[in-house]
């Protein structure tokens, strides 16, 4: 589990394909202080399991399934990545429960500049625009932003300077892809209502 807050600005040091997958191999001196073979770290809001660790970089392998459904099948060498380590038990919750599992992809759509803060407009892919809610969650590469406002077709959210400085969000422009993740309760909550709705449509 992740919290969705970026502990580092990591950059991508060689990619490797593989047959159906990926090895990439991050530099990240801050993350991999402590890491081991099999920790996990969200790239970009992607779980990866470390494989590797050296010299202040960790390698991990990129499944066909993440490559579909991430912007990972994109990445190259020289490119900015979100890290985050995995949450450790009794710390602040900082932002809100990642699982870093991407539901899908958006592509950011528009920035509007203001004196101490942007917003930046992202595109939400329809089936995905039922969980999310102004005022809500929604992780966005990797971090943990709250929702300005939403349509069935876009969102937007507020990038305060820290964000803009320390995360690729500063760096993103309108046409680039970013991974998103959805609220899970929210997933959960519509899993367990299922049954209960189609039962009272069958009345």
């Amino acid at each position: 589990m992740f919290t969705g807050i970026v502990e580092e600005l990591g950059e991508v040091v060689a990619v490797a394909d593989l047959p159906d997958a990926a090895r990439v191999t991050i530099a990240g001196p801050l993350v991999t202080s402590d890491a081991k073979h099999g920790d996990s770290i969200a790239v970009n809001g992607v779980c990866l399991t470390v494989v590797d660790v050296e010299g202040g970089a960790f390698t991990a392998d990129v499944m066909r399934e993440t490559l579909t459904r991430s912007s990972l099948a994109k990445v190259a060498e020289g490119d900015k990545v979100n890290l985050e380590r995995a949450a450790a038990v009794g710390q602040r919750l900082g932002g809100h429960i990642v699982q870093g599992h991407v539901d899908g992809t958006g592509a950011v759509l528009a920035r509007e500049k203001a004196e101490h803060w942007e917003v930046v407009h992202i595109g939400l892919p329809p089936r995905l625009s039922r969980y999310v809610v102004e005022k809500g969650s929604i992780t966005v590469d990797g971090v943990s932003l709250t929702v300005v406002d939403v349509s069935e077709t876009e969102f937007s959210v507020s990038l305060i300077p820290t964000t803009l400085e320390l995360t690729t969000l500063g760096r993103r422009s309108p046409g680039d892809t970013v991974n998103l993740e959805v609220d899970v309760v929210a997933k959960y909550v519509e899993r367990l209502a299922q049954p209960h709705l189609r039962a009272e449509e069958t009345r």
